[in-house]
């Protein structure tokens, strides 16, 4: 794995949820680093992202990151953001102003953060912290995951190497924009802080923008960046597109991730729509048909009923000419030109339908639009780990 250079990690139990494993995070940069942020469109915005976008707002550089599940910290009035801003002041003894962090949670939505517990769990935070591994923090933020998501990268620019570190969590909730989902990205290349916050924005938009599992949006969704320039290496206009597009693959590959773990899911469909009259009508199209419960079960059975996704598509809102539209299922033509193409369609496409990605292919014949999404299937098991959640 590589590890940016000036970044330590912590993690530690506090038993805010889960009783038998980590579940506070800090990741700490040498120096103050450039940060950039993306934050859920929920109105219902939770403590932490309110916190960490003021943090950013007031335009100083960022030192650490502060992450816990099991408390989602939303929709607990004046009193949440109180305790938020509180865990960020108790920082103050790793050397750390409130100011120079940034906070994130995750779980239950409602409940108040429990700030004995976070008293509790400092001194294990602190003789964690340059002992606990990336890996460590990435388990730590985990809620319904099954596995940790963290994935790096190095980069070979022309003034020397740069290395990218991407974890995140996720599972359900999932719907742009954003999802329940945390990200978290840790860079050592010297940027410009501007470019930095475009360039974030940019890679979320086609990764973690555009996945679903469940059509759920959730209040503390974010993506949170941080470029500390301690590899001293400089970026030319080359380096910056390189480093751009190995962030937004990082990005991308994190997000698969986070569908491949769907609640309860047993394959991913890769939607991808092309021919419609702009970018913004093809993302309508996308994500109807990747959010249709009849599409997604449809999937999970093997079934497949191009029906359910014409009828997804019908009621989008993209604007289209009905007559115009083809579908085609694993590289199989099912609908074309607005007529089912007859066919053993249950035979041909049995193989296909058993694969770990399912790519359905969506051409609406109005224009140069496309998009593409990544949405799960839906199961018996994503009801009951839902219907669960709380208890």
């Amino acid at each position: 794995m590589y590890i940016p250079k000036g970044y330590t990690f912590a993690a530690t139990a506090a038993g805010f949820k889960y009783k038998d494993r980590d579940d506070l995070a800090l990741i700490v940069s040498e120096v103050p680093a450039h940060a950039a942020g993306v934050f859920t469109t929920n109105r219902f915005q939770a403590a932490p992202v309110l916190v960490a976008r003021e943090n950013l707002e007031r335009g100083g550089r960022i030192r650490a990151l502060l992450i816990n599940s099991g408390q989602a910290n939303a929709c607990t009035g004046q009193k949440g953001l109180d305790r938020c801003r509180d865990t960020l002041t108790m920082l103050n003894t790793f050397g750390l102003s409130w100011m120079e962090v940034l906070p994130a949670s995750t779980g239950v939505i409602g409940d108040q953060l429990r700030t004995d517990l976070w008293e509790q769990a400092l001194p294990g935070l602190q003789a964690a912290l340059g002992q606990s591994s990336p890996l460590d923090a990435a388990r730590a933020i985990m809620t319904t995951d099954t596995f940790p998501k963290i994935i790096s990268r190095e980069v070979v620019l022309a003034g020397g190497t740069v290395r990218l570190l991407g974890l995140c969590k996720g599972a359900g909730m999932i719907c742009p924009n954003m999802a329940t989902m945390l990200g978290f990205v840790l860079c050592d290349g010297v940027v410009d802080g501007a470019w930095w916050r475009e360039t974030l924005k940019e890679a979320v938009r086609v990764s973690f923008n555009a996945i679903t599992v469940d059509g759920d949006t959730s209040t503390n969704d974010c993506v949170l960046a941080l470029a500390n320039g301690m590899s001293g290496v400089d970026l030319n206009e080359a380096d910056r597109i390189t480093l751009a597009e190995e962030l937004t693959s990082l990005c991308q590959d994190l997000a698969f991730q986070i569908v491949q773990d769907a609640e309860g899911g047993t394959r991913v469909m890769r939607i991808e729509v092309a021919g419609a009259e702009d970018d913004a009508q093809a993302d309508l199209a996308a994500r109807a048909v990747g959010n249709s419960p009849l599409v997604k079960t449809a999937l999970y059975g093997r079934d497949p009923n191009w029906g359910r996704i014409v009828a997804a598509l019908g009621r989008s809102g993209a604007s289209f000419d009905p007559g115009a539209v083809s579908v085609s299922i694993g590289g199989q033509m099912i609908f074309e030109d607005g007529c089912p193409v007859m066919g053993d369609w249950d035979g041909l496409l049995a193989s296909v339908l058993r694969r770990d990605e399912v790519v359905i292919n969506i051409l609406l014949g109005d224009g140069e639009g496309k998009a593409l999404l990544f949405a799960s299937d839906l199961t018996e098991e994503y009801i009951r780990i839902n219907a669960e959640y709380r208890t």
